[in-house]
C-alpha cells in the first residue's frame, strides 16, 4: 500500500485552496454601550429614554418587512421548533425562478444578547439603567440567490442593538468567477473537482477579498427594510461588520477514490500507533499550559466506511474528511480570531485566510513527514558513533536501543512543528514519562546534557539568545524513522522471537524461523554431519580470516 507522501505527490490530479464558510456579524458600534443606548434614545426623541421604544422599533420593523415581501411576493416562512431551516428553505429554492433575487423570509425565535432595563425611581425622577441580557427574539432570515455568491442569507435580530449576521460561501462565489471568465471546471460538493486551467482557479480564489464581504452586505441591506433606519445609520447609528466564523480549506483530488481510502487508513494507524493526544500544540502558535482554557483533544470518527479526523484547539477546528469518494478536504474553522491574537475586523481577513493555509499545509506536512522520514547509511554511523562537530566540540553517540535514547527521540516525535521551541522544562516531563521512572532518576541537569548532545548530532538547532531549541528537518527525519523502526519493527520482532512468550497461535515471524531452523538441522542430518563438527569448522575459518 502506498504511504501519505506518495498519495499526496503522486496521486493528486487537482489541488485548490480556498475560503470555504464565513459566517460575518454586523453590528452598530455606538449600540454596544449604555451611554450610546441613551444617545440612540435621545436621537429617536423619547423623553424618559424608555426601552418601551425597542419594542416600538421592533413591532414597526416587523410590519414594514412583512408588508415589503407581501409586494414583493416573497413567501413568508415560520419556522417551526426542531424544524431543520435548510431543508425547508430548499423546497423555495427549487421552485424559484429568478435568477437573483430574495428567496424566501424565514422567521425563527432564538436566543440572543440584548439590552434590558431596569427602572429606578428617585423622588419625582425615573431612571432606567441599561445591562446585556440573554433573550429569546425573533430572526429574520433573508433566503437570497446573490448574483455575486449564489445561496446566502443575512439573518436580522428584532431586538436591540439589531444586530445583523450573514452567511456566504466562498466556494460559491469562485465558482461564479470561474464562469464569468469562461473557466471550465466540474463542480464537486462545495468545491472543484477537475479544472482545465488549475493556476487560474487557484488565482480567483485568492482574489476573494474583504471588499467583497462588504459588497455583498452593502447590497442587500439598501434593499431589503432594516430596524435602524437610513436616518438612524445617518446620525452614526450605522452598521460594521465583523468575522464570526471562517473557514479555510484545501481540496485535494485523487486520481481514484481508492486512494483517498488508502491515505485515512495510513493516517489514522500512525496517529493511534504512535499516540500523540495533543498534536495541536504542533499546528497552532499557543503555547499549552494548565492555565490554558478549553480543552484539547483529537477525534477520529467512522460514519460508514468514511472517516474523518477532528483537532481542537480552544475555540478552533481542523477537520480533514473524503468528499464523494474522490477528494481529501483538510479544512480549519476558526469560530474566535482572538485565538491568534488578532480582532474580528475585516481588516484581518487576509491574514486569517493566510493562516488557515497555512495550518492546512503543516498538517498535511506532518502527516507527509511522518512516511516519509527515510535515514541513510552514513547519517546512521554519523548519529550513533562517538564523532565531533565542525568547531571541535566533542559530539557523544546516541546508542540506537538505549531506553534513554529511545525516550528522547519518542518525546521529539511531539515537538515536530512547535514554534516556541524545545526547552529543558517542556521536553523533560515527556521523557520521565516514555521511560517510566520518577522525576528524581531523570534531573533537569541530564536533560540539559541530552539537549546539547542532540543539538551537537544536528537534531537540535539553538535559538540565538534563548535558552530553547528548534527542531531541525533532520531531527524531525531522524526522530520519527528511529522511532517507528524500534516501536514497530525491533521491539515486536524480539517479543515474537522470545520463547518464554508461549501462546497458542505464535507470531508468523517465530514460526517461520523454527522452520528454518528444522530445515538447517534436517540438512545437517541429511549430510551426515554432527553439529560439534560443523561448530569447530566454523571456528577454524574464523580463525583463519584474523590472521
Amino acid at each position: 500500500m502506498p504511504n501519505v507522501a506518495e498519495l499526496i505527490t503522486g496521486h493528486v490530479t487537482l489541488t485548490v485552496d480556498c475560503v470555504d464558510r464565513l459566517y460575518l456579524n454586523a453590528y452598530a458600534p455606538r449600540l454596544q454601550s449604555e451611554g450610546g443606548v441613551v444617545a440612540f434614545l435621545q436621537h429617536r426623541g423619547h423623553p424618559l429614554r424608555s426601552p418601551v421604544l425597542f419594542g416600538q422599533i421592533t413591532e414597526a420593523f416587523k410590519t414594514r418587512l412583512r408588508a415589503w415581501a407581501a409586494r414583493q411576493g416573497i413567501p413568508w416562512v415560520e419556522f417551526q421548533k426542531g424544524e431543520r431551516k435548510e431543508e425547508v428553505v430548499q423546497r423555495y429554492r427549487d421552485r424559484f425562478t429568478g435568477r437573483a433575487g430574495v428567496v424566501c423570509v424565514g422567521v425563527a425565535q432564538e436566543k440572543a444578547k440584548a439590552w434590558t432595563a431596569t427602572k429606578q425611581v428617585r423622588g419625582r425622577r425615573i431612571h432606567f439603567a441599561y445591562r446585556w441580557n440573554t433573550v429569546c427574539v425573533n430572526h429574520y432570515y433573508l433566503y437570497v440567490l446573490d448574483p455575486e455568491w449564489g445561496p446566502a442569507f443575512p439573518k436580522i435580530c428584532g431586538y436591540a442593538p439589531y444586530a445583523m449576521k450573514c452567511r456566504l460561501n466562498g466556494h460559491e462565489w469562485a465558482k461564479r468567477q470561474a464562469r464569468r471568465r469562461r473557466l471550465a471546471y466540474t463542480a464537486l460538493d462545495n468545491g472543484f473537482r477537475t479544472c482545465a486551467d488549475p493556476a487560474t482557479l487557484q488565482a480567483l480564489c485568492d482574489a476573494l477579498s474583504a471588499a467583497d464581504l462588504q459588497a455583498f452586505f452593502e447590497r442587500w441591506s439598501t434593499r431589503v427594510p432594516l430596524p435602524l433606519t437610513p436616518q438612524d445609520q445617518a446620525a452614526g447609528f450605522g452598521y460594521r461588520l465583523s468575522l464570526l466564523q471562517m473557514e479555510v480549506s484545501r481540496t485535494q483530488v485523487y486520481d481514484r477514490p481508492l486512494r483517498g481510502r488508502e491515505f485515512f487508513e495510513e493516517v489514522l494507524r500512525d496517529n493511534l500507533d504512535l499516540g500523540r493526544p495533543d498534536r495541536l500544540q504542533l499546528l497552532f502558535d499557543r503555547k499549552i499550559t494548565r492555565a490554558t482554557p478549553s480543552r484539547f483533544s483529537t477525534r477520529v470518527i467512522t460514519h460508514g466506511v468514511a472517516p474523518s479526523l477532528h483537532l481542537e484547539y480552544k475555540r478552533c477546528r481542523i477537520k480533514q474528511y473524503f468528499k464523494e469518494g474522490r477528494a481529501l478536504r483538510t479544512e480549519t474553522t476558526v469560530n474566535d480570531t482572538y485565538d491568534f491574537g488578532v480582532g474580528r475586523g475585516l481588516s484581518n481577513f487576509a491574514y486569517l485566510r493566510t493562516l488557515g493555509q497555512r495550518i492546512n499545509a503543516r498538517l498535511l506536512h506532518a502527516e507527509r513527514t511522518a512516511h516519509d522520514c527515510g535515514l541513510g547509511e552514513a547519517q546512521f554511523a554519523t548519529l550513533v558513533l562517538p564523532g565531533r562537530t565542525p568547531d571541535g566540540q566533542p559530539a557523544p553517540g546516541l546508542k540506537f536501543g538505549q531506553p534513554r535514547v529511545m525516550a528522547l527521540l519518542a518525546a521529539l516525535c511531539l515537538f515536530g512543528l512547535t514554534p516556541e521551541g524545545i526547552t529543558n522544562r517542556r521536553l523533560r516531563p515527556r521523557v520521565v514519562e516514555l521511560l517510566g521512572v520518577p522525576e528524581a532518576d531523570y534531573t533537569p541537569r541530564q536533560m540539559g546534557y541530552d539537549l546539547r548532545r542532540l543539538a551537537r548530532k544536528g537534531l537540535l538547532q539553538r535559538v540565538e539568545g534563548k535558552l530553547c531549541y528548534t527542531l531541525t528537518p533532520l531531527g524531525r527525519r531522524t526522530a520519527l524513522f528511529l522511532t517507528k523502526l524500534y516501536a514497530r519493527v525491533l521491539r515486536p520482532g524480539f517479543q515474537a522471537l522470545d520463547q518464554r512468550a508461549t501462546s497458542q497461535a505464535p507470531p508468523p515471524l517465530r514460526v517461520a524461523l523454527t522452520a528454518v531452523d528444522a530445515a538447517t538441522d534436517r540438512l545437517l542430518r541429511d549430510a551426515r554431519l554432527a553439529a560439534q563438527c560443523l561448530g569447530t569448522f566454523v571456528q577454524t575459518m574464523t580463525l583463519q580470516d584474523s590472521y
